[in-house]
């Protein structure tokens, strides 16, 4: 029986490290905790970002993950617009970009991501990233019908950000060096049909190793273009770059805990004694696939937020067992999938199909079934959620 902490602190405040003072205050603790928080706003969510709130059709206010008065109900201290610099997990302290210090019984380090940048980009006016709610403000300012803007990136966030700003009437070019749209994470049977769908809508794509960008191409200190592997130029107004993104771990050089790709967790998301990881950070070998894996989602956050909670409460080193969840809207589709499809080697499409705007789809690595995709079929990819989670061999699902 491990004794109850009386101080709980929080690095991180966006889905994952709310989640776990929510779930914390759900189990029963009804002592200290504290989120330090990088950014000044109060905690929001992210995935509107690149869709509502970059469109104009939500408002900030709407992205609110609380209201000011759940916050309170919550009795959480929050510090906010400050940066954890350094830990001594011998010690249990915490040392802030403000020069204070805070100590834990518990810690939670729920830091998230930041975006890979190109070379050159930071002293150029029109080249944007997406992460905080201020770069989708920035990015939406800069888009306005018939200006050019240029895509670097063909993943979710590349491919959603090319379907808003096409839908606002922007000039829209889309370059990647996979082959397709989405191609690492749904594989290019699904890619070919995203990337259909996308020049149906009037976006251009150039796809390919030869699509890859070299560098940018700027004058007097803004953005005017990107230049390819093959020579091409493109002009831009503006350039959206998502090439991915990397854990905000750099302050924990020196510390002990183990990074590699993320920190690295024992499989229930244990760190280091009195120490855990959740969200985007957190790589964990997942016992209903048995490999490693770090999920960048929204959903994964959330239930890891709540797994640590409840580890931290009741003590018991359950590992996490997830089967990950994500969507992605594309245009007015929207694509749901759960399980984990790298590396699969076959995918068939078991009902309707991408054009219709209805399709289930299912994924095989070996011989087990490692994740299903629908289209406008939320109950029917549900109910194959469970067979996933099962490990359910691929003849008895398929061939049954």
């Amino acid at each position: 029986m491990t004794t109850e902490p009386s101080r709980v602190v929080i690095v991180g405040a966006s889905a994952a490290g709310l989640t776990t003072a929510t779930a914390l205050r759900r189990n029963g603790y009804d002592r200290d905790i504290t989120l330090v928080d990088a950014e000044t706003r109060a905690p929001y969510d992210r995935p509107p970002l690149s869709k509502h709130l970059l469109s104009g059709e939500w408002s900030e206010e709407r992205l609110a993950l609380k209201t000011d008065a759940e916050l309170a109900d919550l009795a959480v201290g929050i510090r906010s617009g400050v940066r954890a610099t350094e830990l001594d997990v011998a010690a249990q302290r915490l040392a802030l970009s403000d020069g204070s210090e805070i100590g834990f019984d518990r810690l939670v380090l729920a830091t998230g991501v930041r975006p890979r940048m190109l070379p050159g980009s930071d002293a150029l006016r029109g080249v944007h990233t997406l992460r905080t709610l201020e770069d989708a403000l920035s990015l939406r300012a800069d888009l306005r019908p018939g200006m050019r803007l240029v895509v670097v990136g063909g993943g979710f966030l590349g491919t959603e950000v090319a379907a808003t700003a096409v839908g606002l009437g922007a000039d829209v070019t889309l370059v990647s060096a996979a082959p397709t749209p989405l191609e690492r994470s749904l594989g290019p049977a699904i890619g070919v049909q995203v990337a259909s769908l996308h020049r149906a809508r009037g976006v251009v794509l150039r796809t390919g190793p030869s699509a890859a960008v070299v560098s940018l191409v700027s004058s007097g200190g803004s953005v005017t273009g990107v230049e390819l592997a093959d020579g091409t130029r493109l002009d831009a107004d503006a350039v959206f770059v998502a090439i991915g993104a990397e854990p905000d771990l750099r302050w924990l050089a020196g510390s002990g805990i183990p990074i590699g790709d993320g920190i690295e967790c024992a499989p229930d998301l244990s760190v280091a004694p009195g120490v855990y990881a959740a969200g985007d950070v957190a790589r964990w070998e997942n016992p209903v696939f048995g490999e490693a894996m770090r999920v960048e989602h929204r959903t994964n956050a959330t239930e890891q937020g709540m797994h640590v909670a409840k580890r931290i409460v009741a003590g018991d080193a359950v590992p996490f067992a997830s089967v990950p969840y994500f969507w992605t809207d594309q245009y007015d589709l929207k694509l749901q999938v759960h399980g984990w499809l790298r590396g699969y080697d076959e995918v068939r499409v078991v009902e309707g199909s991408f054009d219709e705007g209805r399709m289930v789809a299912l994924f095989r690595r070996g011989e087990r079934l490692v994740g299903v995709m629908g289209i406008g079929a939320a109950k029917v990819v549900r109910g194959w959620r469970q067979h996933v989670l099962d490990g359910a061999a691929w003849a008895s699902v398929v061939d049954a």
